[in-house]
């Protein structure tokens, strides 16, 4: 029995050393794979002040959305790589902060954020589990922005005219840690935290303007596959 059990023993052994090997390859320089998964932005904000005229500490702040992603990844050498996400556009709402704390929603902005990374992945190709940090630059396309009823009383009073505005496209650097676990040779599953440093200025239709620091903080987790 003794023997059986040390046979069955090395046989499974083998066969997650085949396991491991096979994942090397899909994993190794020179491969690809690919990674869907959920998204969640948060934006970390810091408002300035709303220009005149306007009531004094007249701030906004950004509500999360969470939308699917897409990411692609290429090995350059078994620890480096580079990663490129996109996704459908983010719908964030705009809210009053500071003295007009609140009065709910300004207003509706989407953005698309683009983000191309440089990784370097934790130990050897062959290894099941690999964590990894990345430094990448995302561009922050604003698009459909569009001003709420409450937006119109605070900025353009007794006017019949709605208040509109436009937030400036923006690139950011972004910090990512995470990790990636093998679930055979050609599945995975990875979760990355990522941190984005992006400032933008908001344009009125009244003249005014407002810059906003929106240092957006994002959770993704996904299955991926390699190629």
């Amino acid at each position: 029995m003794n023997k059986s059990f040390n046979t069955a023993m090395k046989l499974l052994a083998i066969a997650v050393s085949m396991t491991a090997s096979v994942a090397a390859s899909a994993q190794s320089a020179g491969t690809w794979s690919a990674k869907f998964g959920i998204n969640q932005i948060t934006p970390k904000v810091t408002s300035g002040d709303l220009s005149a005229p306007a009531l004094p500490g007249t701030k906004a702040d950004v509500g999360s959305d969470t939308e699917p992603v897409l990411v692609g990844n290429y090995m350059f050498t078994d620890n480096i790589s580079a990663e490129f996400a996109v996704g459908l556009p983010y719908k964030h709402n705009l809210i009053g902060a500071g003295a007009i704390n609140g009065t709910g929603k300004l207003g509706t902005s989407e953005v698309l954020p683009p983000t191309l990374f440089a990784q370097y992945r934790f130990f050897q190709a062959k290894s099941a589990f690999r964590p990894y940090v990345g430094l990448g630059l995302t561009y922050a396309y604003f698009q459909k922005e569009t001003g709420s009823g409450q937006l119109t009383a605070l900025t353009n009073t007794g006017s019949s005219s709605p208040t509109t505005f436009k937030l400036d496209h923006k690139f950011g650097v972004t910090g990512q840690i995470g990790a990636a676990y093998a679930i055979n040779e050609k599945w995975y599953v990875d979760a990355a935290v990522t941190k984005t440093y992006l400032k933008t200025t908001a344009h009125f239709s009244t003249g005014q303007t407002q810059e906003i620091k929106l240092d957006p903080v994002a959770i993704v987790v996904g299955v991926g596959y390699h190629f």
